[in-house]
């Protein structure tokens, strides 16, 4: 009896130490944790000026919550700032890095040689490099538009243009407006003048105020914060004018007739999935009406107080600059 026990227990043990591995406890298994995008910001003024620096802020927030990116902003004034501020991100490790304007491209380059593993990408410009690009937005196709408004409801045949700092990307945008005006009128007059800055709103107030008083009776500002001094002259003076970057019509809805508009925030999300999915190359990136970055938003209490052929023309015009039959000039 003792032996038929003692071979049945060698007979089990035999019968396990064949079974499958499969069947074998197995040690757990890790998966290594990913780790987040990290992506930075730089922009030349207050993310408060309801226009360009508020939409890069609202693009770096939806970059935040749709991709679980890790952010952080600076607000950067001088060439110096640029460069420390796209310097301390490579530092850091950040994947990408957003310079917000023109002015950003020498930093970019800079930086960009110096931390190769960021990806630096300014907001305009032609600057190109192993992992330097700009998106450049095509804001231009919307104010050739703005244009065509304003040669059309004048009473003047006079415009102004109240601009910050002169630009190219600012100038383009301007350039585009003229034409735009003088596609309906050759003989419109289209004035332009710059402050200096993009913070001084009582300076582009004053501009804004020389300009009415020369004659205009249209306004469009490239001013960024400095805006706001822009619609108080023509809300002060009842001049229609337009906003610009962002869908500015509440803030003064009695006269901004309508607003050039990027969707900056679509932009930054494009971008920034791009470099998260290690599909990012270097080359300028043209963002205009095709790619539904680029558009005028009517401001509607004001839209039926126009004349009844200005929409349909506007529309019209719109629909040839998506097919490429109308060309608006570049401005860089």
């Amino acid at each position: 009896m003792k032996r038929t026990v003692i071979l049945l227990g060698l007979l089990l043990a035999a019968a396990l130490a064949c079974s499958p591995a499969a069947e074998q406890p197995q040690p757990a298994q890790t998966t290594p944790e990913k780790k987040p995008l990290k992506v930075g910001l730089l922009t030349p003024g207050s993310i408060n000026d309801d226009g360009w620096n508020a939409i890069a802020w609202e693009g770096l927030q939806r970059v935040k919550s749709e991709l679980g990116a890790e952010i952080s902003h600076q607000e950067t004034k001088t060439p110096a700032e640029f460069q420390e501020g796209f310097r301390s991100y490579g530092a850091r490790g950040f994947d990408l890095a957003f310079g917000h304007g023109f002015e950003f491209q020498d930093a970019a380059l800079a930086a960009g040689k110096e931390h190769p593993n960021t990806i630096f990408i300014t907001t305009s410009g032609n600057s190109v490099a192993a992992n330097v690009s700009p998106m450049v937005f095509e804001l231009e196709k919307a104010t050739y538009l703005l244009g065509i408004i304003a040669a059309r409801e004048s009473k003047t045949g006079k415009a102004g243009l109240v601009g910050g700092i002169k630009l190219p990307s600012i100038e383009g945008t301007f350039t585009a407006f003229k034409a735009g005006a003088q596609s309906v009128n050759p003989n419109f007059v289209v004035t332009a003048v710059y402050t200096g800055n993009f913070d001084d709103a009582a300076a582009a107030r004053l501009a804004t105020l020389s300009l009415i008083n020369a004659g205009a009776d249209f306004i469009l500002h490239q001013a960024n914060e400095a805006g706001r001094g822009v619609f108080q002259a023509c809300t002060e003076r009842k001049v229609r004018c337009f906003g610009s970057n962002k869908n500015q019509n509440d803030l003064a809805p009695d006269v901004i007739v309508a607003s050039a508009v990027l969707d900056v925030p679509a932009a930054f999300l494009r971008m920034a999935t791009l470099v998260r999915d290690k599909q990012f190359k270097p080359q300028i990136q043209y963002l205009g009406i095709n790619e539904k970055i680029v558009s005028v938003i009517w401001n509607d209490r004001l839209k039926g107080t126009l004349k009844p052929g200005t929409v349909a023309e506007v529309e019209k015009v719109e629909k040839q600059i998506r097919e490429g039959t109308v060309k608006v000039p570049r401005g860089f």
